[in-house]
């Protein structure tokens, strides 16, 4: 047996967790973006074993300027029908993405399964995409959720959903030599040193100060003035705690941070405990089947006390008041989850944790990086 056929053989699976928003998606969602198909009623799906099944997948999925679209399943076991319309809509890129997972998901995949498996198609398609999504960035740093479609709210630099995070993971394993990104050359590695630097400067920027105060980040900024912008109608401009913790998790990653990342994390952190929530958490319980335009649920959302609950907190706080901040469809925005509509109560998540792992690893990062 060959080296490689020693990898392969050792080796069980790739992590596809990069993939299950925009599967949900396809499967779950009647969503406002429009699907070239959606999926039979008995889909089956490739097990995460099948790695050059699913890699195949992917190749078929991929655009041609390089990117891919969201909200369907790489794992699903395609039917020669849907296989042929993947084929002939390579050249439509209006839906090219890198929300709910996509592209970079799809790239980290695919230098994963080059490095298993020495498919040379697996590594020439991760390269477009890492070109893709080099392509896509602002001179200011900050990445649009679709490109080269920024119509409307496409433009804002996106952290909603990993977005903009998402790509600045890939460029960071690049950066940091992982093993599985070693065929890519030097001079991309130059292209990639260049944008995550330029990403984390624009993430810096775009943290939100209130009272010149640091507090942390929007769902989505303004691509020019980098201020809090309002996205879908239920997605007003405000300082969310979810998006925020991610951000924060990437920076802390960064070796020998310079001192603007250190004040963006110690500030993002302090806002964390200062956002807090304690004695409440959210429950799930049985109401009428109900089919909206987006979802059909059987289930409803309720906040109930718990002096025992964990920590928690909103997803979003209004700016400049802290308070937390909710939203319908109508784009009024209301302060509880009981003023939410039922529609969006199940459709949306307006609670979190993260904010807490953010916490747990924060004492670790000071002792590393020697700060007080």
């Amino acid at each position: 047996m060959n080296s490689q056929s020693t990898i392969v053989a050792t080796i069980d699976s790739i992590e596809t967790s990069g993939f299950y928003d925009s599967a949900h998606h396809w499967y779950d969602i009647n969503d406002e973006v429009h699907k070239i198909f959606k999926p039979l009623p008995n889909q089956q799906q490739y097990a995460a074993s099948q790695i050059a099944l699913i890699a195949d997948n992917i190749l078929l999925y991929q655009k041609s300027n390089g990117g891919w679209e969201k909200n369907y399943d790489m794992m699903a076991i395609l039917t020669t029908d849907q296989k042929k319309i993947l084929l002939s809509s390579k050249n439509d890129i209006s839906l090219t993405t890198f929300d709910n997972g996509s592209t970079h998901s799809q790239v980290e995949y695919l230098a994963e399964a080059y490095f298993i498996t020495n498919d040379e198609r697996y590594k020439a398609a991760s390269l477009r995409g890492l070109d893709f999504m080099l392509s896509a960035q602002y001179p200011n740093g900050g990445f649009p959720q679709f490109f080269p479609d920024t119509s409307g709210y496409r433009k804002y630099i996106t952290f909603n959903d990993g977005a903009m995070g998402g790509v600045l993971k890939v460029f960071h394993q690049i950066i940091r030599n992982k093993k599985h990104y070693s065929f890519v050359d030097q001079g991309r590695r130059e292209k990639v040193r260049a944008a995550f630097d330029r990403g984390v400067e624009c993430i810096v920027k775009c943290q939100i100060r209130v009272n010149d105060t640091l507090t942390a980040w929007c769902q989505q900024h303004d691509n020019i003035d980098l201020r809090a912008r309002k996205a879908r109608t239920f997605e007003p401009a405000a300082i969310c705690s979810q998006e925020s913790a991610e951000l924060v998790l990437l920076l802390m990653s960064i070796k020998k941070p310079n001192k603007e990342v250190v004040e963006a994390i110690n500030g993002a952190v302090e806002w964390f405990q200062r956002s807090r929530i304690f004695g409440i958490k959210v429950e799930t319980v049985k109401a009428p089947k109900t089919e909206y335009m987006y979802h059909t649920t059987d289930e409803d959302k309720i906040v109930v006390k718990d002096k025992n609950a964990p920590t928690i907190w909103a997803r979003m706080y209004e700016i400049g008041s802290n308070v937390p901040l909710f939203c319908n469809r109508n784009g009024k925005p209301v302060y509880s989850l009981a003023e939410v509509e039922r529609e969006r109560r199940t459709g949306y998540g307006w609670y979190n944790y993260q904010p807490e792992v953010v916490l747990k690893k924060y004492a670790e990062w000071k002792k590393k990086n020697s700060i007080n």
